[in-house]
């Protein structure tokens, strides 16, 4: 009997020592299950007044703050251990030098890879000059260049910083994501603004979608909402600090849900402006549009997402036009004024020190999969186009993030290119370049997008 007992005992002890072992299994399982997600903030408006960038009719620098810019960084990792990080600011855009730099140091110091890390920007028209951007348009002298490399350079370690810092807040999450729809940007090729209000209906291609990604933790409250339109920043021309429409959008989401982090992307709007515009109250009603969109979103059905995810980046030749010869450039210096004549200037300069001006560029291209989302991203200032397309190749829920990673110039269909005017042409002085794109451009990055999904597995409709 007593044997029988002693039995017994043992048999229980063994049965509740193996359920404790069933437990904390299915509980690592389980926590092991879903996705990590951290997010952090900082603001980087400038502390004194520097040079904005943007507009090449402005003649000073700053004078003030209408509210603040921020960099933000949403960091995430995959079931397996996967990890990426997309870092917005309210900047007009990375030039590629400080991209690099940015870059190299998040995969040294936390060992991701190009692929892994998006680098976006608002591209407010109401931010400061940054290095090595846009230095044809303005007339910096010693001390607005000295000025303009010290933010710069802060600017540098506070992105590097703060991607660190949302890598380490990583806790348990859930990703969901979905469209909405939101219709103040208007095609302002083929739209007259100053008679805007006569017209009974919009012309031109538009992409009115509102992509949001939203991040839950694990007892349901929201850690960030990221969300995107493909509609210039441009409302304002003031001379104050500010994320434009993007930025009150953004102000006005945390405050209708308090605790969470809003981070604004741009899409394919470099045709695409707010219209009417430049006044205040116009870029808070189109701010409060656009975070009712995601609103809306946020408080439907949303798609979750799985918890695996897929990184993957390359970098297009892109080529130039033949640039224009010492003759051409010292007559053009000599008829022109303004910005025109010191980019004719400085492109003689570069000749002259180098031997030759560049004939082409590396454009950089991406493609996150979270889950079953596709994020295309792609470098410079993105016309509409792309994301009409883009959609056709991958599906109308695609998300199409622009001036990404590097933004070195617009980068026109190829209608537009064979247009010219200022998307297609005259903005290559604006940012440097020495000539215009060469026809084919736009075949060369949307066929290059297919052969990278291809090589990473992920289909695409046109399959």
């Amino acid at each position: 009997m007593n044997f029988t007992f002693r039995m017994k005992n043992k048999l229980t002890s063994i049965s509740v020592f193996f359920s404790f072992l069933i437990f904390i299994s299915v509980n690592i399982t389980e926590a092991a299950q879903g996705w990590r997600a951290g997010v952090e903030k900082m603001i980087i408006t400038p502390d004194e007044p520097i040079w904005m960038a943007g507009y090449a009719g402005r003649d000073r620098p700053s004078e003030g703050t209408l509210h603040n810019l921020w960099a933000k960084a949403l960091a995430i990792e995959d079931l397996n251990g996967n990890q990426a990080v997309l870092v917005t600011t309210d900047i007009l855009g990375f030039p590629q030098k400080m991209s690099n730099r940015i870059r190299d140091r998040i995969e040294e110091m936390y060992g991701l890879s190009r692929s892994q890390i998006i680098l976006s920007s608002t591209h407010t028209h109401t931010g400061p000059v940054l290095m090595d951007a846009l230095f044809d348009i303005y007339p910096l002298e010693e001390e607005h260049l000295r000025v303009i490399k010290k933010y710069s350079d802060d600017l540098e370690n506070k992105i590097v910083y703060l991607v660190g810092e949302a890598l380490n807040s990583m806790v348990p999450a859930t990703l969901f994501s979905e469209n909405g729809v939101v219709r103040f940007g208007v095609n302002r090729r083929n739209n007259t603004e100053s008679t805007l209000i006569q017209q009974t209906e919009l012309k031109g291609p538009n992409d009115y979608a509102v992509p949001v990604l939203k991040v839950e933790s694990e007892n349901g409250e929201m850690l960030a909402v990221v969300f995107g339109y493909a509609c210039h920043t441009t409302t304002l021309g003031i001379y104050e600090f500010s994320g434009d429409y993007a930025g009150f959008a953004q102000l006005e989401l945390e405050k209708l849900y308090p605790g969470a982090t809003s981070m604004f992307f741009m899409g394919a709007g470099a045709d695409i402006n707010p219209m009417p515009r430049r006044t205040i109250p116009l870029a808070q009603q189109y701010g409060r549009e656009l975070a009712a969109a995601v609103s809306r979103v946020l408080q439907e059905e949303m798609t979750e997402l799985e918890p695996s995810m897929l990184t993957t980046y390359t970098e297009v030749e892109l080529k130039l036009s033949p640039a224009p010869s010492i003759e051409e450039l010292t007559k053009f210096k000599n008829e022109k004024t303004g910005y025109q004549q010191r980019w004719a200037a400085n492109q003689l300069k570069k000749l002259r020190e180098e031997g030759a001006l560049i004939a082409s560029y590396p454009y950089p291209i991406q493609i996150w999969n979270l889950g079953n989302q596709i994020i295309s991203v792609l470098g410079g200032e993105l016309v509409v186009e792309y994301a009409i397309e883009l959609k056709k190749l991958f599906g109308h829920e695609t998300f199409v993030i622009g001036y990404a990673n590097d933004v070195m110039s617009y980068i026109p269909s190829d209608t537009i290119l064979e247009e010219g005017r200022y998307e297609g042409e005259s903005s290559q002085m604006v940012y440097g370049m020495p000539s215009t794109w060469e026809p084919g451009l736009q075949e060369r990055i949307l066929n290059a997008f297919v052969k990278m999904a291809e090589e990473a597995g992920i289909l695409h409709y046109s399959q």
